[in-house]
């Protein structure tokens, strides 16, 4: 047979058979597949352990929600607060409650500080109150609103209440801090703070130039043209202004008479009142010297001096305490939603709402919308 023949038994028109037997020993050989049964084995042990591993995980987080639920029900709730040490005797049952107010105030139902307020209203070892403001104010609404409970808190529990400002207690801020009522030395500023900004303020911003330079044209249907009194693609009427102007000088009148209100030397004299509610901010030590606070001095002072009115207080016998809020599953789920709901276009819509602002900044809708903590 020579070379060139195929073997016998194969078909001579297959070209592998012809091909390997010319290549002889050089041609490639069949080798049966690898023994798959080891590796098979542990993808099946890896398979089963991570099932367990599913397992138990869901197991301990339900778990986890169970025993939250059966030993703090208020994991699940949103609004509850924690009681926590401050100052002074830490085993006193008597208390000096502090109420934070920090950040912009933009929430209309009041939100932490509202949980404050009622959460001191519950509690009868409560003797007295400072409310500490770091804030630039707010909207004219969220203002008014927790001014309101504040001074509804003082009068029902009959609770000596002070101030203590910190950094920056304006306009709104301000606002707020009249809740004490017409006590002698109630409210305390810290050397470096910031007050004053007596004053309203109704944002708008004029696009229509820039939009006709773009050549875009606003051809929004409404049913009155005052609806679109605000809108940033024209150019305010001159109507439109003295209708805003009697809004604004409405809340603003408001405004100065919670001022009298709480401030003893101007509820009979509006025109030393007047000449300093012109948006104005200033220092502490000018605060004083016009008579918008009372004494310079730190949270320990205002502290001090809260016990001082309390008839039956002793600083010995007394605590005081502040609050934190919790974070519920609620919270956390609400927060999350937020983040991703908000968009350029919220923030666009919130330039063109027509909103009164106590409020030391003509950029208002870019602040947070909720008092912080």
């Amino acid at each position: 047979m020579s070379s060139t023949d195929p073997p016998q038994g194969h078909d001579p028109q297959d070209p592998s058979v012809f091909q390997a037997h010319a290549l002889g020993s050089a041609a490639p050989r069949f080798n049966p597949p690898p023994n798959r049964q080891g590796s098979s084995f542990l993808f099946r042990m890896l398979s089963w352990l991570c099932v367990v591993a599913g397992i138990l995980a869901i197991f301990f987080i339900g778990s986890f929600f169970f025993l939250g639920a059966l030993f703090s029900p208020s994991y699940f709730q949103s609004g509850q607060i924690d009681e926590r040490y401050h100052s002074l005797n830490e085993r006193a049952n008597d208390k000096v409650a502090i109420i934070k107010i920090t950040g912009a105030i933009m929430q209309g139902d009041g939100g932490f500080v509202k949980n404050q307020i009622d959460q001191i209203r519950k509690d009868k070892n409560v003797k007295a109150i400072v409310v500490r403001i770091n804030s630039p104010g707010g909207t004219v609404s969220a203002s008014d609103y927790l001014y309101h409970h504040l001074s509804k808190l003082r009068l029902e529990r009959k609770l000596p209440m002070v101030v203590s400002m910190g950094g920056i207690a304006a306009s709104g801020g301000y606002y707020v801090a009249m809740a004490v009522g017409q006590k002698p030395d109630v409210i305390f500023a810290e050397q470096t703070t910031t007050t004053g900004s007596i004053g309203v303020i109704v944002p708008h911003y004029d696009l229509s130039g820039l939009l006709e330079d773009w050549n875009v044209k606003d051809d929004s249907i409404a049913s009155h043209p005052r609806k679109q009194m605000l809108s940033m693609t024209r150019t305010m009427s001159e109507d439109d202004r003295r209708l805003l102007k009697e809004y604004v000088d409405e809340s603003f009148r408001r405004f100065k008479e919670v001022v009298q209100s709480g401030r003893t030397k101007f509820a009979e004299n509006l025109d030393a009142l007047n000449e300093l509610a012109t948006g104005e901010i200033f220092t502490a030590a000018k605060a004083k010297e016009k008579g918008l606070v009372d004494r310079l001095g730190f949270i320990e002072a205002a502290i001090d001096r809260a016990i001082e009115l309390a008839d039956d207080l002793e600083k010995d016998n007394t605590k005081a305490v502040y609050y934190s809020q919790q974070t519920s599953l609620f919270d956390l789920a609400m927060v999350h939603t937020r983040s991703q709901q908000r968009s350029d276009l919220d923030t666009l819509i919130e330039l063109s709402i027509p909103k009164a602002y106590f409020l030391m900044t003509s950029l208002p809708p870019l602040m947070t919308s909720h008092v912080l903590k």
